[in-house]
């Protein structure tokens, strides 16, 4: 499963920015230990502070992931599940 999170830091957040890093890097251990892939990870400028691009094993788990990321109180955070160009077709093609 794939899923587009798109981020905004909370005043905490920002208050506390230059550990962004560190905390990026601690959220990529964490979905590796889920069995899931940080993809990417983008700064981003607009209506967004940061871009992610994972996978995980499931909805749950990735569910799971985003409220416990929630709850750390530096993001806040609107997560897309996103269906790569294969599973699109194969979706499409039952119509």
């Amino acid at each position: 499963m794939t899923y587009v999170v798109l981020a905004n830091f909370t005043d905490q957040g920002i208050k506390n920015i230059k550990d962004s890093p560190k905390r990026v890097d601690a959220m990529e251990q964490v979905i590796q230990k889920a069995g899931g892939k940080l993809i990417g990870f983008y700064a981003t400028m607009g209506q967004y502070d940061l871009v992610m691009i994972a996978e995980g094993p499931s909805d749950e788990v990735a569910f799971t992931q985003l409220i416990t990321m929630g709850m750390l109180g530096n993001v806040r955070t609107i997560t897309l599940k996103a269906f790569t160009r294969q599973e699109y077709a194969k979706i499409l093609g039952k119509l």
